[in-house]
């Protein structure tokens, strides 16, 4: 029997070569095939405002009262009850507020809007204002709640 011998032999070499571009073809495949989901809405909770005052209705005051849907309603001075209006166009609203406001040249405008009321509503609300010239708006808060 013929033994060889170690010493003659070459050392064996492990080519690395081959091995570096699988992985980089691996790392580009997951780069190129990876997608980043975002979310498309963010759900808010509407802080209440610790530092809440009651403001009385004084006869200056008109406000606008927005539901959760985005309908309005008017209330001018010396009325009883906000009016509901049909339409949700800033022109509708404009006409509103105009008319409840009877003599007053800057009414102070108080908007209350439910915690749901979509942003949208809102600034139309404020937009309506600003075109008759009413810049003094303020916002109606809620206390927090106690448990």
């Amino acid at each position: 029997m013929r033994f060889r011998n170690v010493s003659d032999e070459s050392d064996a070499d492990i080519n690395l070569t081959p091995l570096i571009d699988v992985v980089f073809l691996l790392l580009i495949f997951f780069m190129v095939t990876t997608t980043f989901s975002r979310e498309a809405e963010i759900k808010l909770n509407l802080p209440e405002a610790d530092t809440a005052e009651q403001i009385d209705t004084e006869p200056r005051f008109l406000t606008i009262q927005i539901n959760d849907i985005g309908q309005y309603g008017v209330q001018g001075p010396g009325e009883d009850a906000p009016r509901q209006l049909v339409s949700t166009s800033v022109e509708t609203l404009r006409k509103a507020l105009k008319r409840a406001a009877g003599d007053l040249k800057e009414p102070l405008i108080l908007i209350r809007a439910d915690g749901l009321t979509p942003h949208e509503s809102v600034v139309r609300a404020m937009d309506a204002a600003r075109q008759l010239g009413w810049f003094q708006i303020t916002f109606a808060t809620g206390m927090p709640r106690r448990h």
